[in-house]
Formats: structure tokens, sequence, C-alpha cells
């Protein structure tokens, strides 16, 4: 797609959610919208992966948040939808969840209240989750005779680990916003009232860096997640060789030599 035509699908309505780009500050949010849960739908989940892979297309689009209205981020999916999906429809879940990791730029989940099921997968999906302490995550799929089936188990696993995975998974615990930044899966935990100028505030800091080098860190780190540790160093080693005959690297040396803010272009 041409950039005026990924900005016409972007404007266009959304059944469950909203997208609100603000290209003065290199910003979009991808709001769930429909209170008082926010229920992800099953349609949903493919529309939101064809957001995700357009604002990455989008230039002056530099983070991409996402949220919720309300007071929960979101309680999950639709039940009975799971029952009404055809196998090969659900055998996609996971891949369409996945959409914020294989997203090149930042991504910010911005997780108050409940945040279960398919909530909880997406933000578990995204780089940096920001919890407020009204914030509780649940994978609650025992309840319905089921397992996570969209990723949440495997990224909680690489997470917390195996026996705190095993505590969330096989008991369907709730865990707190606070406990949650305690194991190690949330970014930061704040006041309910603190959620949105700490995301904001977020933001800020991650537009300061270059977007060539962001991009790079983001997909190093992802793909060195399986990796063995000499792999990763090597591949570490390639991605700053790499790094170094960029124009905004050029312009962060001499930035810093002049004591002054870079002015990165992603170059």
């Amino acid at each position: 797609m041409k950039v005026n035509e990924l900005k016409e699908f972007l404007a266009s309505g959304f059944d469950g959610f909203e997208v609100h780009l603000d290209p003065a500050g290199e910003r979009a949010d991808i709001v769930l919208n429909r209170p008082p849960l926010n229920v992800i739908e099953m349609n949903q989940r493919d529309v939101l992966r064809s957001v995700f892979e357009a604002l990455d297309q989008l230039s002056d689009v530099r983070v991409i948040v996402l949220r919720g209205v309300g007071e929960h981020f979101s309680s999950g999916g639709n039940i009975r939808g799971f029952l009404e999906a055809s196998p090969e429809h659900v055998s996609k879940l996971a891949d369409n969840i996945a959409a914020p990791a294989r997203c090149s730029k930042p991504v910010i989940a911005a997780n108050r209240g409940y945040t279960f099921g398919v909530g909880f997968e997406l933000s578990l999906a995204c780089d940096f989750r920001i919890a407020s302490e009204t914030a509780l995550y649940a994978l609650p799929e025992q309840k319905l005779g089921q397992i996570p089936g969209s990723g949440g188990s495997a990224r909680l696993q690489k997470t917390i680990g195996i026996t705190r995975t095993k505590d969330m998974v096989m008991r369907a615990k709730r865990v707190s916003g606070p406990q949650a930044l305690e194991w190690g899966f949330v970014t930061e935990c704040v006041a309910d009232d603190e959620l949105e100028r700490a995301t904001d505030a977020l933001v800020k800091e991650l537009r300061f860096f270059s977007p060539l080098a962001q991009r790079t860190a983001k997909r190093m780190i992802n793909d060195n997640e399986d990796a063995t540790l000499s792999v990763a160093i090597e591949m570490e080693g390639h991605c700053y060789s790499r790094l170094r005959s960029s124009e905004d690297f050029r312009e962060g040396v001499e930035a810093f030599q002049g004591k002054r803010k870079p002015e990165f272009r992603g170059k």
C-alpha cells in the first residue's frame, strides 16, 4: 500500500478498537474500545494484525501504544467464539497476536484492571508493559478446560521461568501489577492515575533514540531469544558493525563531541 492508502485504512472504522495517529508526536495509539471489559472478538485479531503491519510502514510513526478505554485493558476473548471458529482460523491465533513482536517499532502496552487471556497474550508480545497498581494479569483458560493458545504460556515461561509459569497457567492464578513487576514481566508499575503520564514519558524517551538503532536492537534481542550465548554475541557484533556505517551513528558521535542533542533520521 501507498502512504495515502495506509492512512485511509487506519482512519476507517474498526470493530472493537480505534487507531489514533499523532504525526507531531510520532506516535500511534491502538485503543481497545468495547467497554466495559474490552472483549476481543475472533475477527478482531486478524484486523489488529493488519493494523500493526500498516503502522510499521508509516515513517512518521516512531512508537506504538496499545491501551484500553475504561477500568480494564481487556478481560480476554469472546469465549463462544472459540467454539464457532474453524480449526484453520484457530491455528492462526498465535501468529496474529505476535504482530507487536514482529513490528519493527517499539510497542508499549499500558495495562490497568483486567488483563486476561488474549489481552495478556497481546501485552506479552509488546516490548514494554506499564502496569497500573490496579492491573490483574491472568491466563484463565484452565477454567474452561483449555490452555493458552496465542503464545501466552510460551512467552511467559521465557520471561519468568517454568515454576512461576506453571503457577499462573495451571492454577489460573491472578497476579497484580506490583507482583508482576517483582516477577519481572512488566517494565514498570505505577499508581492508576499515573498510567497515562508514565506511558507518555516512555514514548518521549524512546523518540529520543535513533530509529535505526531501535529497530536493530529489537530485532537482535528477539532473534537472540533462542540462540546460544556464542551465537548471540556474534549476532550482536554483526549488528554493531552495520550500525557503525550509519548516518545516525555518525550524528550521535558528533553530537556527543559537540555537547548537543543529536538529530537522528533513521539512516
